[in-house]
């Protein structure tokens, strides 16, 4: 029997891939529960998009992602978006379990754009993208209602 395909952001898998070049690795046992149940898809939108390891803290204001130091990385954002939804289409991939917060990854509450730590309402863009196009998205917090 096949298995489903399940697009994850990488930094949950344990890979440092995260603006502070850190991962944020879910706990063993989950990711081998996860491994059995589906095929896993790594991927990490903000690499894909071209940005490095570590890089400058960005959050979302309003459609533009923009850096701590005010620079304007939508265009990256945008890239590793497409990429992702591009894996989605390939491997025909219906779920997506994505990291919290992040102005990507982040599902219903993300940070706000002042960088004060105040989260709001709304998805990152990749998540958007990918909701957008029928993908259902789970986060790390309900990590349960995949498994």
């Amino acid at each position: 029997m096949n298995k489903p395909y399940l697009l994850i952001s990488m930094c949950l898998l344990g890979e440092p891939c995260r603006y502070d070049g850190k991962s944020v690795p879910l706990d063993g046992t989950i990711i081998e529960k996860l491994k059995e149940k589906y095929t896993i898809v790594p991927v990490c939108p903000e690499q894909e998009g071209g940005l490095p390891t570590p890089r400058i803290p960005a959050e979302r204001k309003g459609e533009k992602v923009v850096r701590r130091d005010d620079v304007d990385v939508t265009a990256e954002y945008r890239k590793g978006a497409e990429v992702a939804l591009s894996l989605c289409r390939r491997f025909g991939i219906s779920i997506a379990l994505m990291k919290a917060k992040s102005p990507s990854c982040g599902a219903g509450r993300i940070y706000d754009g002042t960088f004060s730590g105040t989260l709001t309402d709304g998805d990152g863009v990749t998540v958007s993208l990918l909701s957008g196009n029928g993908i259902k998205i789970f986060t790390e917090n309900d990590i349960n209602s995949l498994l």
